[in-house]
């Protein structure tokens, strides 16, 4: 997506394609959903470092790579001596340290710990709110449908997150203030586009 946009690479302080989102003001991410709003991307601005190719409007972060994102602050943020990432480690044994410690993860093994009624329940109350909110937005938001309350759902994660301590990232930022850019497509439509388009590459 950045390399589309023209934007540079990494967590910069002006990630954001849509808004002036500063990643490094960690003290107000939860509090301020009002970032100001790009009027457009120029070179050697806001971490723009070449033309568009194409327009932000027409740019769709695809749900996979949001639900992986989530994953990885969640368990970036477990208490790495409790019972629940304890669990994970001994269920994926094959995984390296390193990945799990990261939340590295890929869909198959996230789908297999939401059916896992065990891990739920080693879980701690704060990281139990934070997973079972994560489990409603998968099913509800980045699911092949949206629910009529999908942003309850997603104002629950934010909260259950915050909660945790997880530090906004890119995707939790997209969600936190550009709600409003997922209503245009249904999450469904996305992934039909996405397919479609690299398909014709």
């Amino acid at each position: 997506m950045a390399l589309l946009l023209g934007m540079q690479l990494g967590y910069t302080k002006y990630c954001c394609s849509l808004c002036e989102w500063d990643s490094r003001d960690k003290k107000n991410h939860y509090e301020n959903k009002l970032w100001p709003k790009r009027t457009s991307l120029k070179p050697e601005e806001k971490n723009v470092v070449s033309p568009p190719l194409v327009l932000p409007e027409k740019i769709f972060l695809p749900p996979l790579h949001i639900k992986l994102g989530l994953m990885k602050n969640f368990v970036k943020r477990m208490a790495k001596t409790g019972r629940g990432f304890q669990y994970v480690r001994n269920k994926f044994p094959n995984v390296s340290d390193a990945k799990i410690k990261e939340g590295i993860f890929i869909g198959p093994r996230i789908r297999e710990l939401m059916q896992d009624k065990q891990f739920d329940e080693d879980l701690n109350e704060t990281e139990r709110n934070a997973w079972l909110s994560f489990k409603r937005i998968c099913k509800d938001f980045l699911g092949n449908h949206k629910a009529a309350t999908y942003q309850d759902a997603v104002q629950d994660l934010l909260t259950s997150y915050k909660a945790m301590g997880c530090n906004m990232s890119p995707k939790i930022q997209f969600l936190e203030s550009h709600l409003d850019f997922f209503s245009a497509k249904s999450v469904m439509n996305t992934v039909k586009y996405f397919t479609k388009t690299f398909c014709l590459w």
